[in-house]
């Protein structure tokens, strides 16, 4: 993020880069909590996942057409059938655990019943997940606070207009924060209700 030139009077200047900033935490948090599974199957499970192929990496989704025509089925249709034994070694080599069957030009993925142990263990997932995500917010407030007292230091802004810019600032983290707790408690609250 570039150096923040505050003016006396406009929290704007601080406001928006601010928001900005922690809306990114935000929304790479929401990337993430899809990545865990919660039961369902959901396309989001594959659709980022590396191929192999034509000599580069690719996602998933860029190379096949992705669904869940049922809740525990994922099929992968690869746009070009020369790609379908990269897709598969691209799944079997995944964090998921998963294998594939090969069913002529469509690929399926069975998803198996979650048991309660895999809940658990995806509830502490996600609370990881929580917590850097909260990190990101944390490290955003620190550049932001940095600016105030810089401007302060060059005498761009008053020291009662640094003070309302801390209260400020505190009042966005708190509730980016918080946005970020109703998330995580959602899918808490989704994990555990399969």
């Amino acid at each position: 993020m570039s150096s923040i030139i505050l003016e006396e009077g406009n929290p704007k200047k601080l406001e928006a880069p601010c928001k900005q900033e922690m809306d990114k935490a935000i929304t790479h948090f929401e990337k993430e909590l899809t990545a865990v599974r919660t039961g369902k199957a959901h396309t989001s499970l594959v659709e980022d996942l590396r191929v192999e192929c034509y000599g580069s990496s690719m996602k998933m989704k860029e190379v096949a057409s992705i669904a869940a025509p049922d809740t525990n089925i994922i099929t992968i249709q690869p746009y070009d059938q020369s790609v379908t034994s990269d897709i598969e070694k691209a799944i079997t080599s995944s964090h998921l655990g998963i294998n594939p069957q090969v069913d002529g030009h469509i690929i399926r993925i069975t998803l198996p019943q979650m048991t309660s142990a895999r809940r658990e263990e995806l509830v502490k997932v996600v609370g990881k997940k929580t917590e850097d995500a909260k990190v990101a917010i944390r490290n955003v407030r620190k550049e932001m606070v940095n600016a105030i007292r810089d401007n302060k230091k060059s005498k761009a802004i008053s020291e009662d207009f640094e003070k309302r810019l801390m209260k400020l600032l505190q009042d966005i983290t708190d509730k980016f924060v918080a946005q970020i707790v109703e998330l995580s408690n959602k899918k808490e609250a989704n994990l555990k209700s399969f």
